[in-house]
């Protein structure tokens, strides 16, 4: 069906035809009938199949039929975990809204930059606020924001918020909204503590399940390299040459291995840059830009990136080391393979990461083809697990020997004879 069959205003379907969107995805077509109705949403899909766009435009849309206060109180709020999706999700509302009139006013704030400008940005209000819990707490706790007028609140990759330690913030955060109100949640997976946030949070909702929990995208072709962990570099370098490849996002679990990675590939002409946590926020923003904009050829992050990156086209994801949390594969890959388009994910395997291929391909019920390349084969025998050091044999004691009291129970019984 078109978009045109969903209810959405006619400014709002002009804004989706100049992004070149012509049917909307089954995430879209099933949330946004029912986000426009008013109702509680529990929905949860792929990344990559249009789950932003699947709330930005209802919410954009009922906003736009009623009135506007002069005051412009904050009447959505979206808390997202990362800085990046952040501002994916604020250039969305941008993008969707072009063509309504007035124009509703909306706002991103996010940590790791100054606070001052943002609270003067608010200070005229806006209708919509994408935020992330941190960032919003503080100036909530400035008085620069009020929430006691929000319509809809919306929790996108609620998840990973909760991963990252953002639950006590969440609920400090509900605590200040109305009770009445529309709450929507929006993922790629959920979890049993998910679950539990949404009994005491969504009312009667609508459920929406596109595609089976923590499976990857069936248009993102899968392949692992079995390589020994010493060649990993010089593994990544050849597949980046031979191939030609011109735009690639590679993840390592570190920052620190980001950043050495990243001296790496660019001392040997392969010019890359690092995206983490320990990074400012402006320099996350201009590396994004220049990897965006096809200046930078490779960008490599930790899982911070996971699902803030939104790239239209890009082709391939490397995994240089496998995450720590089989979840993070999904979201990891799900960068590629994005609204509709093919798209590559390639992990670097070495033998101490067999078994998290295992736990990898058990969370996806997929089997990820392992492949040899010519000239780095892995090793045939996989380096032994270091044993522990033998401990020595116990002191034996004598038959009938009575155990030494330790200095805190010959305390004790040196208190017991005082007292006695």
């Amino acid at each position: 069906m078109p978009f045109s069959t969903l209810g959405l205003s006619d400014p709002l379907l002009r804004a989706i035809a100049d992004a070149g969107y012509t049917t909307p995805s089954p995430i879209q077509s099933q949330a946004i009938p029912a986000v426009l109705k008013g109702h509680d949403v529990l929905a949860a899909a792929q990344t990559g199949t249009g789950k932003t766009a699947g709330f930005t435009l209802p919410i954009l849309h009922r906003l736009s039929q009623k009135s506007y206060s002069t005051n412009r109180p904050v009447r959505v709020l979206i808390l997202t975990p990362t800085r990046e999706l952040a501002a994916q999700i604020g250039e969305s509302v941008s993008k969707y809204g072009a063509h309504l009139h007035p124009r509703l006013k909306s706002e991103v704030v996010f940590g790791g930059v100054k606070i001052n400008p943002q609270m003067m940005r608010l200070r005229g209000g806006v209708d919509i606020l994408v935020a992330t819990p941190g960032r919003l707490l503080d100036l909530v706790n400035q008085n620069a924001v009020k929430l006691n007028n929000v319509e809809t609140l919306i929790l996108d990759e609620a998840d990973r918020m909760l991963d990252m330690g953002f639950i006590r913030d969440i609920r400090k955060i509900i605590a200040l909204l109305p009770k009445k109100r529309q709450n929507l949640l929006f993922s790629a997976t959920f979890s049993e503590d998910i679950r539990k946030l949404t009994t005491g949070l969504l009312v009667n909702p609508v459920k929406i399940e596109v595609a089976p929990r923590n499976t990857a995208s069936e248009l993102v072709e899968q392949v692992a390299y079995l390589v020994n962990k010493a060649q990993k570099t010089e593994v990544l370098c050849h597949l980046i040459k031979q191939n030609n490849w011109q735009q690639v996002l590679v993840f390592t679990t570190t920052k620190h291995g980001a950043n050495r990675l990243t001296e790496k590939l660019n001392k040997v002409d392969i010019k890359a840059a690092a995206i983490h946590g320990n990074k400012s926020q402006g320099a996350r923003t201009s590396a994004l830009t220049g990897f965006k904009a096809g200046e930078i050829r490779v960008l490599v992050a930790t899982d911070v990136a996971a699902r803030g990156i939104d790239i239209n086209l890009l082709p391939h994801v490397v995994n240089f080391e496998l995450p720590r949390a089989a979840e993070d594969y999904v979201h990891r890959i799900g960068r590629t393979g994005r609204a509709g388009e093919e798209g590559q994910a390639i992990s670097l395997v070495s033998h101490d990461e067999y078994n998290a291929l295992r736990l990898v391909e058990k969370l996806i019920k997929k089997e990820i083809k392992r492949e040899q390349i010519a000239g780095f084969e892995a090793s045939a025998v996989a380096p032994p697990v270091p044993a522990e050091p033998p401990r020595g044999p116990r002191p034996s004691r004598k038959p009938n020997q009575a155990r030494k009291p330790g200095a805190n129970q010959a305390a004790r019984n040196k208190l017991k004879t005082a007292n006695a």
